[in-house]
């Protein structure tokens, strides 16, 4: 389940156009400089930090999960944390994102492809799909190429996965992996239509608070 948080906060200060590439790398690198220590001094992994414009805004999309997973209240406090640890250092060294942006901080979706140890780890029990790029049993030794592989996750550590493939396990390093896809199961759609309905209801809460924070910016 996928949960969002987000908050607007205006600079107050005009927006630079065309800014060097050079620049925004480097302000995409003081971003998270100001955000990671945030998130991992929560007990939360950062998966993904983008920034992107949405009309005379830009969005800031921050990434987060954890081993347990990440619950709606833990998405509501990252996303204070980080909102006021930007503000904090606005304070102190200028604008870190041109003009007036908008943050979202949200946990990956099932559709996240898994790239690092810790997200074979936290999927252990499902089935996944992956490009294997050795034999996998039912190939002769020595077979070439590439092959997907469809199984489910039986161990996860950080050197190497075991996967169950159609009632034999097989190993792999990750270096014999390619990104890993979480296959939607059809005996779990019940639960992923309760998890949808959950985070829709929740989701609807949060943009109640985020019109109030937006009157509240906007008294200011």
């Amino acid at each position: 389940m996928t949960q969002r948080g987000r908050a607007t906060r205006p600079t107050g200060r005009p927006r630079p156009t065309g800014a060097p590439r050079g620049d925004l790398a480097a302000r995409r690198a003081r971003l998270r400089a100001v955000i990671e220590p945030v998130v991992v001094a929560a007990g939360y992994d950062l998966e993904d930090l983008s920034v992107s414009r949405a009309g005379r805004r830009h969005v800031v999309r921050v990434i987060v999960d954890g081993d347990r997973g990440v619950s709606l209240d833990a998405v509501a406090d990252v996303s204070r944390a980080v909102s006021s640890a930007l503000d904090a250092a606005e304070e102190a060294s200028g604008d870190i994102v041109a003009g007036e942006y908008q943050l979202e901080v949200s946990s990956p979706g099932v559709d996240r492809p898994l790239t690092l140890p810790r997200h074979w780890r936290r999927n252990v029990g499902r089935l996944v799909r992956v490009t294997a790029r050795t034999a996998v049993p039912e190939q002769r030794a020595g077979q070439p190429g590439d092959r997907q592989v469809t199984g489910r996750v039986l161990e996860a550590d950080d050197e190497r996965v075991v996967l169950d493939v159609d009632g034999e396990r097989a190993e792999w390093t990750y270096a014999e992996l390619g990104p890993g896809r979480v296959q939607v199961e059809f005996n779990r759609l019940d639960e992923i239509d309760e998890a949808e309905e959950f985070d829709a209801t929740d989701e609807a809460d949060i943009d109640d608070i985020d019109d109030e924070d937006d009157v509240e910016d906007e008294e200011r």
